[in-house]
């Protein structure tokens, strides 16, 4: 990360054309994702025999899940309309907001979604949920059928095996892809861009820190997980999401990190990839923030308009 910013502030033109190589190591990251969650998964859930046990495990993860990330809304939301980064910004006007919004989608269609019609174009298009509901449903018709399905069982677990190596091979890279994509980036735009709508920026680092110290750190602390053991697990994922502002590109590693780190397969395998769909606490943090900086920030905007038409009457 340093060495790319680095080299994006002393040779913009020559880091800008090393989108190639971040590029690259994101593709290869985003092509272990599919056939590591369905070997994992499948795997997981047939070893354990219970389709039961897993549906508890669920439960209780979906709970965990809503619980957490309504927290973090509240969080942020308390957080803005205290500080009002927006105030005093000013926003120009752009063409796209002379544009018709979209609607929202409705709830039976996100419903839809969620379940494949194919699970071959699930993994084509990177669908993390999409491929964990159909992994969990392949898995629990093999812990159903038992011995039958041993030979398929089999060959998820080795499937499993083959590409926690593949993801240890492109690892190699991720020194090379995390430089790439910071030069990038400030040889880009600027080296001002990582200095760029500053008490913004500051608001959601301080409120990430404090929903990670009083949130997540109660929780560590209720449940008895050993802080230090989890912050060297967390932070070669954290580090990879961070740099190449993509969180698909943290899960194969938090996925073998956590495994080390002694939760048990079946769990990992199911838990982390529904928390990529269900526990976006970050992305609640920060669109809470962002929408309500840009509705402060536009309703200055439409005050001033007022005030200077007002003047000209």
């Amino acid at each position: 990360m340093a060495a790319g910013i680095a080299l994006g502030a002393a040779a913009p033109a020559v880091a800008i054309h090393l989108g190639i190589v971040s590029n690259i190591f994101l593709r290869l990251i985003k092509s272990i994702i599919a056939p590591l969650l369905f070997g994992t998964l499948v795997y997981g859930i047939a070893g354990t025999g219970s389709i039961r046990r897993m549906g508890r495990i669920g439960l209780k993860a979906i709970v965990y899940f809503e619980l957490v990330t309504t927290v973090a809304l509240f969080l942020r939301l308390g957080a803005v309309n205290l500080v009002r980064p927006g105030d005093g910004m000013k926003l120009e006007r752009s063409a796209a907001e002379a544009a018709v919004p979209s609607q929202p989608p409705k709830l039976e269609t996100i419903l839809e979604h969620v379940f494949p019609t194919s699970i071959i174009d699930a993994m084509a298009r990177g669908d993390v949920l999409q491929v964990v509901v159909f992994s969990f449903l392949f898995g629990a018709a093999c812990a159903g059928i038992g011995a039958k399905a041993k030979p398929v069982v089999d060959f998820a677990e080795s499937l499993a095996e083959v590409m926690f190596r593949y993801t240890r091979y492109v690892m190699y890279l991720a020194p090379l892809g995390v430089a790439a994509a910071m030069a990038v980036t400030v040889g880009g735009k600027g080296f001002g861009v990582l200095f760029g709508l500053g008490k913004l920026i500051a608001l959601m680092y301080a409120s990430l820190l404090v929903f990670v110290v009083l949130i997540l750190g109660s929780v560590m602390l209720l449940m008895r997980i050993p802080v230090r053991g989890f912050y060297e697990a967390a932070r070669g994922p954290f580090l990879i999401a961070f740099s190449t502002a993509s969180s698909e590109a943290a899960l194969p590693l938090a996925l073998e990190n956590m495994q080390r780190f002694g939760v048990p397969r079946h769990i990992v395998s199911f838990v982390l990839p529904t928390g990529y769909s269900f526990n976006l606490d970050g992305t609640t943090l920060y669109l809470s923030l962002a929408s309500v900086f840009v509705a402060q920030a536009i309703r200055l905007r439409k005050s001033a308009t007022h005030g200077q038409d007002k003047m000209r009457a």
